[in-house]
């Protein structure tokens, strides 16, 4: 075997080595080089935030991926964005008629994807939040809860967070309800119904309250709740919107937002793990948003049903025992 054979076989042998190496983590967020940013960012992020190259292959113009693992309030954490242009690609709101996990979401979709998170909250193959694609409402936002009042049951009308992209692909996010029967007509509103626990139930939602309510036209939509941050300020109101998700607990956490140039973002941040991300509170991930630029952003759902698959592969490592847990409604990035 000449010098140069010797030479070749033994850079293969290093690369077979080293293609074969797994992280501590098993499939989930393996341990690649991340570098800085080395081309122009869709927005400007805290230095925190770091490309993540090695799952951007063959991605294009208007979508790119963060990873950020800055200790938050003395917790390590581990921290998702894909932060993406809506105008040049496509968000696409999607439900499931039974439970199915975020990487089956993805590799069922047709046509060129990117990456996909779960969405809002669900029951046993039912949605419990909003979902629009094309215009067409494939679930709603949970349109009343029951909650003890004087000692009694009472009904409760929460209007509840969304995120939105109107025709033109301008974000927004507003408080939305169902006025009418069934699926009735989404109207959004620019604050949430009063609803407080242990006080007694506002009106049922209508045309006219809360007030500023308006038909919501938007082209694609996601719910969640509560509301992390409107109109450039943390506001998140899980009080008036009647939701209990461990708010000041760190856990794992997904979020929805937009930034003044109308650049969108997708958080995942792990949480549950002990041998690894503590998690977020409610009030952290609104500031995690804040500081990436966010001007509006929703809460989606957390907890085991945090799952970010980005080119066909898995981030944030689970909270569940048993692995990713199977989820109704998910986000697709995909080409337009």
């Amino acid at each position: 075997m000449n010098r140069l054979t010797s030479i070749a076989t033994a850079l293969a042998l290093t690369a077979s080595i080293c293609a074969c190496s797994k992280s501590n983590s098993g499939d989930y967020h393996p341990k690649q080089e991340i570098v800085p940013v080395d081309s122009t960012a869709l927005t400007v992020l805290p230095a925190d935030w770091k490309k993540a190259v090695h799952l951007m292959k063959d991605f294009p113009t208007g979508i790119q991926v963060y990873l950020n693992k800055k200790a938050i309030n003395s917790k390590t954490t581990l921290l998702y964005a894909v932060v993406f242009d809506p105008k040049l690609i496509e968000l696409k709101p999607i439900v499931s008629a039974t439970n199915k996990k975020v990487s089956d979401f993805y590799q069922e979709e047709i046509g060129k994807k990117f990456a996909c998170i779960n969405g809002g909250f669900f029951g046993t193959n039912t949605s419990y939040s909003l979902s629009i694609f094309n215009g067409v409402v494939s679930a709603i936002n949970i349109k009343s809860l029951t909650r003890p009042y004087n000692s009694v049951n009472a009904t409760y009308y929460p209007t509840r967070a969304a995120f939105g992209l109107t025709a033109n692909n301008t974000a927004e996010v507003v408080w939305v309800y169902h006025v009418g029967a069934g699926n009735g007509t989404v109207y959004s509103y620019p604050t949430p119904s009063p609803n407080l626990l242990n006080t007694a139930p506002q009106s049922v939602p209508n045309a006219n309250f809360p007030a500023g309510g308006s038909i919501w036209n938007v082209n694609s939509a996601i719910g969640g709740s509560p509301m992390l941050i409107k109109n450039g300020n943390i506001n998140i109101t899980d009080e008036e919107e009647l939701i209990v998700i461990d708010n000041n607990s760190s856990r794992a956490r997904s979020a929805i937002g937009y930034t003044a140039n109308n650049k969108v973002i997708l958080l995942a941040a792990e949480g549950n793990n002990t041998s690894g991300a503590a998690g977020l509170t409610l009030a952290e991930v609104a500031q995690a948003m804040k500081e990436m630029g966010c001007v509006g952003a929703v809460n989606l759902d957390g907890g085991g049903s945090t799952a970010l698959y980005v080119n066909g592969v898995h981030t944030v490592k689970p909270s569940d025992a048993a692995g990713e847990r199977p989820v109704v409604t998910a986000l697709i990035l995909k080409s337009k």
